[in-house]
This record gives C-alpha cells, sequence and structure tokens, in this order.
C-alpha cells in the first residue's frame, strides 16, 4: 500500500514558533516513548512505519519545507514538492501521478492519505486497515475515516452516515463543513463524525480525475500545468463530488494539533526554555527560545511563546483566532531548519548611506555543509564561535576553529563543512538582503 502524509501549510495559529518555513509540523514539542523530544511529522511518519502499514510513504510538501523535511526524517525519505502551492486537491493528484505513472506502481494499487498535524495512538491505523479493506472489498471507490464527536465545535467539518455497508463501513448520506455550534449539536445527535481528513482509495481514482478534468495522461504534464490547477481542497474538488463514497468509524482519541489549545493538552512539559514560573500560575504552558528569561507570575489558562519571529501571550480559548492578527503581519521567517542544521535572526539595522546589516546565528551539524554558493548583491562576515571544521572559498580551502574569522566578497564561491558541531555568526552587509541572493554550484567534499 502507498501512503500520502501531507506536510504542507504555514500553521499561523501557532505563530511565533511557526511560519511559511518552520510550520507546524516541525515544532518538536511532543514525546516520544524514550523521552525525546518529537515534531509531528515525526510522530505521525513513525507511527506508519511502525504499523508496517506502507510499501511506500511520499511526503507531501512545498519548497520551503523540503529542507526541515529531510532535516527530521532523513535524506532517505521520498519528498514530493509542490512547485508552487495549490491546496490538498493539486498536493494529492501530483504524488498519485508520481506512484503510478513514474514508479509504475499498479493502477488497483491502494493509497491512504492522511494529514501529519493530527494525534493519534496507534490503534487509529487499525481502522485505516478496515477503510483499505472496504475499497480492496469494492464497498466503495472512496472510504473516508470519520471520528465519533466528543463535543460540538465549528473548527471542523462533519460527515452525515447512510446505512451500514458491512461491519463498522457506512455509506455516506451528506457533508457540512464547520457549521454553527447548535447545528453542530444537531448533527451529533443524528451520529455524524468528523472528518479527520484521512482518504483511502485506489491509484487510478485519482488519476482518472486528472485525466478526465484536466485531460492530462503524465507526470511530466502536470507537473508543466501544476500552476494554472484550481487552488481547490481535496474535500471540496474530489469527496463532497464521489458517487461512491464511504465512511468507517473511530471512537477514540483524535486532535487536530492546530492550535495552541489542543497542543498545549499534549504537551507533558509546563515549561520550555529559560523560564520561572511561580507556584500559582495554572494551565499555563509558556516556550522560550530566547537567550533571555522569561517569568510568569500568576497566569492561569495561558499560552505564553517567547522567539526572534515574535512574542505571544494568550488566554488559551482565544488562541484559536490567533491567524486574523498574524495575517496583518508582513515578517520573514527568523529561523529556519536545514538538513543540515539551522539558523536564527539575530538583529536587522538599516544604515544612512542606504545599505542594510543582518546578523544571523548558524548551527551547521557535524559532517553537514550548506551548499556551495555565492551572494551577489552582499558580503558576508563569519566569526567562528564554536567548534571545527573546514572553509572553502574559491576552491581553496583552509582550518577553521573558534575565534576564526573570514570576510567573503560578493561573487565568491563558498561554503563550511563542520567537523564537529559548529556554531557561526554570519553578518551579511549589502544594499539589498534576500534570500533569493544565492547561486549554487555542485561541490565533492
Amino acid at each position: 500500500m502507498n501512503v500520502i502524509l501531507l506536510s504542507g501549510g504555514s500553521g499561523k495559529r501557532l505563530w511565533p514558533l511557526s511560519n511559511d518555513v518552520r510550520s507546524k509540523q516541525f515544532l518538536k514539542l511532543l514525546k516520544d516513548e524514550s523521552g525525546q523530544y518529537q515534531s509531528m511529522l515525526q510522530r505521525v511518519y513513525s507511527q506508519v512505519k511502525q504499523c508496517g502499514m506502507a510499501d511506500n510513504i511520499v511526503i507531501a510538501t512545498s519548497e520551503a519545507q523540503k529542507e526541515s523535511t529531510r532535516s527530521q526524517l532523513g535524506d532517505q525519505v521520498d519528498i514530493m514538492v509542490e512547485p508552487v502551492r495549490r491546496d490538498t486537491f493539486p498536493a494529492i493528484a501530483l504524488s498519485c501521478a508520481e506512484l503510478l505513472w513514474n514508479k509504475r506502481n499498479l493502477p488497483d494499487s491502494i493509497v491512504t492519505i492522511l494529514p501529519v498535524d493530527m494525534y493519534v495512538e496507534l490503534d487509529f491505523f487499525k481502522t485505516i486497515q478496515q477503510a483499505v479493506d472496504a475499497v480492496e472489498n469494492n464497498l466503495s471507490e472512496l472510504v473516508l475515516v470519520g471520528v465519533k464527536p466528543t463535543f460540538p465545535t465549528e473548527k471542523y467539518g462533519y460527515i452525515i452516515p447512510g446505512g451500514w455497508l458491512s461491519d463498522n463501513v457506512l455509506s455516506v448520506s451528506q457533508f457540512r463543513e464547520k457549521p454553527t455550534a447548535d447545528l453542530a449539536k444537531e448533527l451529533i445527535e443524528q451520529d455524524a463524525l468528523w472528518n479527520c481528513g484521512v482518504f483511502v482509495c485506489k491509484l487510478s481514482y485519482i488519476t482518472d480525475i486528472i485525466e478526465n478534468q484536466f485531460n492530462i495522461h503524465s507526470f511530466a504534464d502536470l507537473l508543466e500545468m501544476y500552476k494554472n490547477l484550481p487552488k481547490i481542497s481535496f474535500d471540496y474538488a474530489v469527496v463532497q463530488k464521489a458517487r461512491s463514497v464511504a465512511v468507517v468509524v473511530y471512537n477514540n482519541i483524535w486532535k487536530d494539533l492546530g492550535t495552541w489549545n489542543t497542543l498545549a493538552e499534549e504537551m507533558t512539559e509546563n515549561t520550555i526554555g529559560k523560564v520561572i514560573s511561580a507556584e500559582e500560575t495554572q494551565n499555563t504552558q509558556i516556550i522560550n527560545e530566547l537567550g533571555i528569561p522569561v517569568i510568569a507570575l500568576g497566569a492561569k489558562n495561558m499560552v505564553i511563546v517567547a522567539n526572534p519571529d515574535g512574542i505571544l501571550v494568550a488566554d488559551k480559548e482565544k488562541s484559536s483566532f490567533l491567524k486574523l492578527y498574524v495575517d496583518e503581519l508582513e515578517l520573514p521567517p527568523m529561523y529556519e531548519e536545514y538538513a543540515w542544521g539551522e539558523y536564527k535572526v539575530l538583529g536587522f539595522n538599516s544604515h544612512d548611506d542606504g545599505s542594510f546589516s543582518l546578523v544571523k546565528q548558524l548551527f551547521i551539524r557535524m559532517g553537514q555543509s550548506p551548499s556551495y554558493h555565492r551572494h551577489m548583491l552582499r558580503d558576508e562576515i563569519l566569526i567562528f564561535v564554536e567548534g571545527t571544521g573546514t572553509l572553502l572559498i574559491d576552491g581553496h580551502i583552509k582550518s577553521i576553529s573558534r575565534g576564526s574569522k573570514e570576510y567573503i566578497k560578493a561573487g565568491q564561491m563558498h561554503s563550511v563543512r563542520a567537523t564537529t558541531n559548529l556554531s557561526i555568526v554570519e553578518v551579511q552587509i549589502g544594499l539589498e538582503l534576500v534570500e533569493e541572493d544565492v547561486i549554487q554550484e555542485p561541490y565533492e567534499w
């Protein structure tokens, strides 16, 4: 069976930790069985592998999040990168086209599609297997997993079931997207289920839609037309128009970890980072990624988050409205994670002569190196704070260690390879400081 993990979006409801690059699925705030911090992406990916339910696992994500995905899951993970962001239907279509037309999977092979920002236990995947069995037994062309609601909410879509097709498999009567709280209560009384965004079908079911709707018959053609595809969710484009759709029922813990309120419920520690919290502080989670302390006195039912992107102080119940305010911000990400390490922006300044300067703190993992590249619009000063490594400039190699400094002029090719874990302060100086000012060339260390 094939599994497509949907890992896109910006997760603005979890600002300031999440941004367009470091999205919510990459936040290491959950703990695994050994007590180590893990992200939503790492948790769901490991659960799928632990269940042994997938021959192929494909991560559907954006170009901006490819490096973070490899950093957390390793270089061998299969990633399908969207040329541009187009919502879940185009992303699923592209992944299925890759599996069928490029990787030559059989048209009748099963594909399970699920989001990575859900919180479930392993028994959830037994319910997915029931959905797989329903498709294999031709009970329906498309089978969803529906969760038994525990309270009426306006946050989720609802599936209204019809009659029984077999044990734990129901036909679908209709869908209702994010109803009012009063209507949600009525729907629950009618045995409606939460739509958790898990879909099971045959590969050909998706590729037939691509062929019929867009007259596309190859992966290359789909890739070329991708930017012109409509921005539409899989629910709207496919599920709610399906002629044959069924649902299996899951009656246990399922959470969409899309807001601070729901994510805080699964955090095993109330404080992370340099935090002092008084005893009278109650039901409050505090996360501090800054080097300065955060002190909380008497805070109740709150989430407090501080990092280079900003500071959030919110009542938990109000945190679901955060996106409305974050949408008004137009700030570049101040933290990014890559396969080679990570960086944080420490400061940005404009100067009287029209130039700008930006200061970053880089961490390069032992044995890793960023690409061999140059910038045309800026100079860079590298100050090596901790660790040892090798500096490459225009083909010339030199050893570096704590206290080493190097001035790299615009146009010079350069890279660093870490012999041990390496910490660097990078100062950028130029008339224009943009991430797009990068020209890469291959280099074998």
